[in-house]
């Protein structure tokens, strides 16, 4: 006879163990929802999440911050090459994942392969994120995904996933160095105009992962109203470096918080990128064609009358009411939108100069033709130059997109050269390295304005350069110039200066 069965012992059921709420990951993960969901700037977000978390937490501290900051934009940086490597490890086409789950996975995948913390500890800290704001069910997908991730470091996921660079060098590069393929087309198309000897791998290499480092804060020290002493004496020993190029730039160390400064609380400095600093001082430098026209009623006679012609949010229009007043110089800021003008008004609060902010519309000027003396039309654009400080930039722009901003900039330009009297200057300057936002613009315009006169021109290029602080390197044969993260340091900014002669 059989032995009676033994009865099976059913082990004890784990207790249910609510999910813990890590706040500097829930607050990553909600930025990167806005940024999907409502095409929201993750510069502009982030800072709401991280004080409502610091409100809500009151242990949250500065590294819990830093940390949530590098969280949102290492994903969003590195979007492109992470989505390659979660295809690789997901058994269906990642379109068909939803959107928070992907979100869930990008930032785990970012811990994962591009941070300090273990692989281990990522995965697990990222399936309770997942458990919180997915829920249990695909907290598990979440898991067996991850998991794959760790099997490699990020170099050998790109040596799996990324096209060979010998038969298709823009999806390699692409891939590689998280762009989109028509982004990086258009930086080396640009590139090889520019620099050619920085135009072959090497060059187009260094400049795709100088947009894919941490940008450093760049004070500025608007001039007659702070100085960059001022601002290095109020932070602590070996917080601040000077800056590279701008004689009134301040960069900050990791972590530096510019709001701590009571220059900046009172706006007599701020936060602004040394490209734009030296775009607004080259404008103010240079010297004019004529004398100056009959002087403004209630202004003092020898007064330039200096124009910011696309003023929001403020930043150029701060700096260069500061450098108008130095000169006794006044100052039209004029801003389309309502909402910007209030915050160039903002801006231009406490200027020691005169000045007057304005909304209108700068392609049918507001004010008479031949008025001003200086002219900045700083013009909307793709932000290709700003890749950065805005990461999501890349992922949200198209090629599509740039026929639309053509006739706004070709307008802007034409309104600000019928602005400015003869013997004055315009500068045209734009976020954007892109030929068709750049050189393309002004040459387009100069040859109307040419055939419109009949043959004569009316306008002539100064250059540039010599303008731009002595030993600049790279800065190509003028006259318009160029700048590059890789080689300046600098947001891809570009200046041409333009003399009205007739």
């Amino acid at each position: 006879m059989s032995s009676p069965a033994r009865p099976v012992r059913k082990r004890p059921a784990r207790p249910y163990r609510r999910p813990k709420k890590d706040p500097a990951r829930m607050v990553a993960f909600e930025a990167l929802r806005a940024v999907d969901e409502r095409d929201a700037y993750a510069n502009l977000v982030l800072p709401a999440l991280l004080r409502d978390a610091e409100r809500d937490h009151p242990d949250f501290d500065r590294r819990d911050a830093a940390f949530a900051t590098e969280l949102v934009y290492g994903s969003l940086r590195m979007q492109g090459s992470y989505d390659a490597v979660l295809a690789a490890c997901v058994d269906r086409p990642l379109r068909e994942v939803d959107p928070p789950v992907l979100d869930v996975l990008t930032l785990g995948a970012h811990q994962i392969l591009a941070t300090r913390i273990p692989p281990h500890a990522a995965v697990s800290a990222t399936v309770e994120l997942a458990r919180v704001v997915l829920g249990d069910g695909r907290a598990k997908f979440v898991n067996a995904v991850l998991r794959k991730v760790t099997a490699h470091d990020l170099d050998e996921w790109l040596e799996r996933v990324a096209p060979p660079y010998e038969e298709d060098a823009e999806d390699h590069l692409a891939v590689r160095y998280s762009h989109p393929r028509w982004v990086v087309g258009a930086l080396w198309d640009s590139l090889g105009v520019w620099q050619p000897e920085e135009s072959g791998r090497r060059g187009i290499e260094a400049l795709l992962a100088a947009d894919n480092a941490r940008p450093e804060v760049t004070l500025v020290a608007r001039p007659g109203r702070s100085t960059t002493e001022e601002l290095r004496e109020a932070l602590p020993e070996d917080a601040t470096a000077d800056g590279r190029w701008s004689p009134y730039a301040l960069r900050l160390a990791e972590g530096g918080d510019p709001g701590e400064l009571e220059a900046v609380r009172e706006n007599r400095a701020g936060v602004q990128d040394e490209g734009s600093q030296l775009v607004a001082a080259a404008l103010a430098a240079a010297p004019l064609g004529l004398p100056l026209e009959p002087p403004l009623e209630g202004v003092p006679a020898g007064t330039e009358r200096w124009l910011d012609a696309c003023a929001g949010p403020g930043g150029k229009a701060a700096l260069l009411g500061a450098l108008a007043a130095r000169q006794g110089a006044a100052l039209v800021a004029s801003e389309r939108q309502p909402h910007r003008a209030r915050l160039v008004a903002r801006a231009l609060d406490g200027n020691p100069g005169p000045y007057q902010v304005i909304v209108a519309d700068g392609t049918r000027p507001a004010w008479q033709p031949d008025f001003f003396d200086r002219v900045l039309v700083d013009v909307p654009c793709t932000g290709l130059g700003a890749l950065r400080r805005r990461p999501e930039a890349r992922w949200r722009r198209r090629a599509e997109d740039l026929p639309g901003f053509g006739p706004v900039q070709r307008g802007l330009l034409r309104g600000a050269l019928r602005s400015v009297r003869v013997g004055g200057l315009v500068a045209y300057a734009t976020c954007s390295p892109h030929l068709a936002e750049t050189r393309a613009v002004v040459q387009d315009v100069l040859k109307e304005l040419e055939r419109d006169g009949g043959g004569e021109r009316a306008v002539e290029w100064v250059d540039a350069r010599p303008l731009l602080p002595e030993g600049m390197p790279g800065l190509g044969d003028g006259p318009d110039v160029q700048l590059w993260p890789h080689l300046h340091g600098t947001d891809a900014m570009y200046l041409a200066l333009l003399l009205r002669t007739r």
